[in-house]
Parts: structure tokens; C-alpha cells; sequence
């Protein structure tokens, strides 16, 4: 048994996504097929289709950022029942692992995607890669339980869907990773989707100043928007210069949601000697190795890396939908656009362009 939906597969790197009509087998042990009403596009999910990171595999349905119903569940499913609305995120846990009992679930070891388990086949029944374990460019997808989010929050399918990676990865690496205090100096690089949601972030707890550092100015008008109160352009003089004369000083806290390895690196000099880099955003395989001055580490720098803000999706998606409901978390503002499944070779242009924050694919 098979289900059929519609989804955009990459077939080349760098080539466009072809519409397919593609099968999904039905939800084994653990797993849950969610009619997807929305998928939202993240950078990562361009990086796969453009094979800027090793190891993916093609044919190969993109796209793990989506909110749905579930359709069917398998068997050994707990918690979750047909027409339960859901987020759908890239998180898969085991629950058992050490990294799980010790409350690290993004870490997880033992639920590593296997090319040989995908549930997608296409016309001529030849194998799809499940990308990043979620194929979400698609009207449907099966996932394992621990993927899911049950909520009932009376949210647009189109906002919770970026509760799935950028929003909670910026978020959380402010809360979760950084623990960050109240009124500290904090500088965020890269002004994307995680950036904005790291901004946002960092204004609940107060931070003063809260700097943005972009190359386009319609990022950092965006960035001031979302909370920063000082914007600096990076194709202007040099950046840690100006952070520095914003900050009075050096900054406490430096957020890094660009892929740079420049600014991994020039984040650093920003910092004071009890300063915390958080490296937030993850760069192209050939962008990964960055130089790092010892010294100011053994100075009392910090250098903290976020897989996801180390995120608990149970727990913390829930927290953030109801921040969203009393009007303190912008979800809305994030979305420059909505497009039909047939146009999102367009939706993904206009994101690489820089033309748009967060684009959304409305099914």
C-alpha cells in the first residue's frame, strides 16, 4: 500500500525541482504520515539541493520546516491521532541514548537517517532520498513520532511551519545554549531567518545595545524591526570597529547565524575577555574550518556551538506558539511570501537572492 502526493524533486545539483506525482508507503512502527498544509523554505534545504553539503544523496525530496494533520498513524505510535494538527521538524530522537538521557535530544546518535529506510519512490517505483529524514516539499510526508508536535493553538498552518528549524534553532541558542542574562551587549551576524528569531530572542531579555550585522539593508531594516536597536552594514568599515563604538566596548555575547567563517573567527575580536561566541549558523563544506586566536580563548572567551539551540521540541515549540499567542513572538512578519508547490523553484531564487526573509509553501 502507497499513498500518491504531488512533491519537487531534486534530480541535479544547482538544477531546478521538478513537480513529480511520487509515492509515500504507509507509516511503519513509530512512524506518522502528516498531510502537510504548509512547508516553509530554509537555507539548509537550499544548501542540499545546490550540494553545498556532503554526503546527500540524489533523487532526493527536500524540505523538513512544515505543519499539517496527521493522516494515518503506524503502529506503537503514542500520543498522536488522526486529525491532530502538527509541527513537523527534522528532530528525530531516540529517547534512550546517552544523549537523550541527559535531555539532548538533537544530539541523538541512534536515530541517524538510513538512505535504505526512505518511504518515497517515484513514478518508475525508483528509490527518493528522504532529505534530512523529513521530504516536507511535499503534499505528505511519513515520519517517526518523535518528529511531531502536537498542538491546538488556532495558528496558520504557514506560521507554525517555521517553528520546525529556523525559529527555534535562533531562538533557543539564545535560551538554551547561551542562557543569555538580562541586559547584556549582544551582536547578532546575519540578519536571515535565524538571525531574526535570535534578535528576537535577545530583545525578551532585554539586551542593550542589540546590534545586527548584515551586508543588505533590507535585512538590517528587518533586523530593527524584530528588536535590534543598532544596525551595521559589513560591506561598510570595519565591522568590529563600529560594534565596538555601538557597544562602548566590547560586546558580552556575539551570535553567529551566518555560514561565514569569516565572522566565526572575527566574532571573537568583538568579544570581552569574559565574552560567549555562539556559532549558530551552519557554512558549506568548503566554508567549515575557521582560525581561532588561543589566546583569546584562554583569556576567558567562550566559544559555544548550536546544533538547533540544543532545542527540546516538546517543551519548547509549545512555549513558543503561546509567546506567539500573547503577542510576543512575530511569526507573521517573517514570511515575505506564500507560494503554490508548482512555483517553488521561484520561492527558493527569491530567498537566495536575498530578496525575501522566510518564503512559505502553501499547499
Amino acid at each position: 500500500m502507497s499513498t500518491k502526493v504531488r512533491a519537487a524533486v531534486c534530480r541535479e545539483f544547482g538544477g531546478a525541482l521538478q513537480i513529480e506525482m511520487i509515492r509515500l508507503a504507509e507509516p511503519g512502527p513509530e512512524q506518522v504520515r502528516v498531510r502537510l498544509h504548509a512547508t516553509a523554505i530554509c537555507h539548509s534545504d537550499i544548501s542540499l539541493v545546490r550540494g553545498r553539503w556532503g554526503g546527500t544523496l540524489l533523487p532526493m525530496v527536500a524540505g523538513h520546516e512544515g505543519a499539517g494533520v496527521v493522516e494515518a498513524v503506524g503502529e506503537q505510535v503514542q500520543g498522536l491521532a488522526v486529525g491532530d494538527k502538527v509541527v513537523v521538524t527534522l528532530v528525530r530522537a531516540c529517547g534512550q541514548c546517552a544523549a537523550c538521557r541527559i535531555d539532548h535530544p538533537v544530539s541523538c546518535d541512534q536515530m541517524l537517517f538510513s538512505a535504505e529506510r526512505s518511504p518515497l519512490t517515484d513514478a518508475q517505483n525508483g528509490l527518493l532520498h528522504q532529505g534530512l529524514a523529513t521530504a516536507a516539499f511535499a503534499e505528505a510526508c511519513v515520519v517517526h513520532q518523535s518528529q511531531l508536535v502536537k498542538y491546538q493553538h488556532s495558528v496558520a498552518f504557514e506560521y507554525a511551519a517555521l517553528l520546525g528549524c529556523g525559529v527555534i534553532t535562533g531562538y533557543c541558542s539564545v535560551s538554551n545554549v547561551a542562557q543569555l542574562p538580562k541586559r547584556q551587549k549582544v551582536v547578532v551576524i546575519g540578519v536571515g531567518g535565524l538571525g531574526l528569531n535570535t534578535i528576537q530572542a535577545a530583545a525578551a531579555q532585554r539586551a542593550w545595545p542589540l546590534v545586527a550585522v548584515d551586508v543588505l539593508e533590507n535585512k538590517l531594516q528587518a533586523g530593527l524591526e524584530f528588536g535590534a536597536t543598532h544596525a551595521v552594514n559589513a560591506t561598510s568599515n570595519d565591522v568590529v570597529e563600529q560594534v565596538m563604538e555601538i557597544c562602548a566596548g566590547p560586546a558580552d555575547y556575539v551570535f553567529v547565524t551566518a555560514g561565514s567563517a569569516e565572522m566565526f573567527s572575527a566574532s571573537l575580536d568583538m568579544l570581552s575577555k569574559y565574552g560567549t561566541s555562539v556559532i549558530v549558523g551552519m557554512p558549506a563544506d568548503n566554508e567549515k574550518v575557521f582560525a581561532v586566536d588561543a589566546h583569546k580563548l584562554t583569556d576567558g572567551r567562550r566559544l559555544l556551538g548550536s546544533k538547533m539551540g540544543d532545542v527540546r521540541i516538546q517543551r519548547d515549540i509549545p512555549k513558543l506558539l503561546d509567546r506567539h499567542q500573547e503577542g510576543a513572538l512575530k511569526l507573521a512578519e517573517l514570511i515575505s511570501k506564500c507560494y503554490p508547490l508548482e512555483e517553488i523553484n521561484e520561492a527558493i531564487a527569491d530567498v537566495e537572492a536575498g530578496r525575501a526573509l522566510r518564503n512559505v509553501i502553501r499547499f
